[in-house]
């Protein structure tokens, strides 16, 4: 599996400095866990992936990586995931693109049946400690329906920045972050591209530590 934007983007914007216990929902080969690990070097991370193929491909990533004595792979769904730890920042790239493609792999990784934006959420409450966050990158056209549901199991969107891939494009992507206590929404705008493969000073300022020419 390719190393995609949006797992760039999350692993990048998500608050995790005071995390000690982070969660990766769907780590799929392990990116975002691997760039968290690398952010804060006091972190424990533990990454769950569905899929068998992508989470060895996620175990021996980690096993390569500066910080594979922090970093913790497990093949197993969400929904049976079981663990006595409650964790400071949970962070998913949650699926959502329709299981209609020839491969297989992807098809279970991301299949939007294999996990709800309701069945994140509420697995997710029962993971956070009382100060933990969610955090998570989905469609703009998601955003309302996630924060409704979020709404219901009391987590609050603290923190939303809205993702366009140049000026002229209309809003794609959105990245948010819960936790149990209201507060103002900060909001923040992030373009990717003024031209094509050349960034934006707030793209590279975000990313470029995770970035070899950049």
């Amino acid at each position: 599996m390719k190393v995609g934007t949006d797992g760039v983007l999350l692993g990048s914007w998500v608050s995790c400095k005071k995390s000690k216990d982070i969660l990766d929902v769907g780590c799929g080969t392990g990116l975002i866990s691997l760039m968290l690990g690398q952010r804060n070097l006091k972190s424990n991370i533990v990454g769950i992936e569905i899929d068998e193929i992508a989470s060895k491909e996620a175990q021996l990533n980690s096993s390569n990586s500066l910080w594979k004595e922090r970093i913790c792979i497990k093949n197993t769904s969400l929904q049976n995931f079981k663990t006595k730890i409650k964790f400071d920042l949970i962070v998913s790239n949650p699926p959502f693109f329709p299981s209609n493609k020839s491969d297989k792999s992807r098809d279970i990784a991301r299949h939007s049946n294999s996990l709800s934006f309701e069945e994140l959420i509420q697995n997710a409450v029962n993971l956070l400690s009382k100060k933990g966050t969610l955090a998570v990158i989905i469609p703009k056209n998601s955003e309302s329906y996630f924060c409704e549901t979020a709404k219901a199991y009391n987590l609050y969107c603290t923190r939303v920045c809205y993702i366009k891939g140049n000026e002229a494009a209309a809003v794609k992507r959105v990245m948010m972050e819960f936790s149990f206590s209201k507060s103002k929404t900060k909001e923040e705008h992030l373009i990717i591209e003024k031209s094509r493969h050349q960034y934006t000073n707030d793209y590279i300022n975000l990313c470029q530590d995770f970035y070899l020419d950049m």
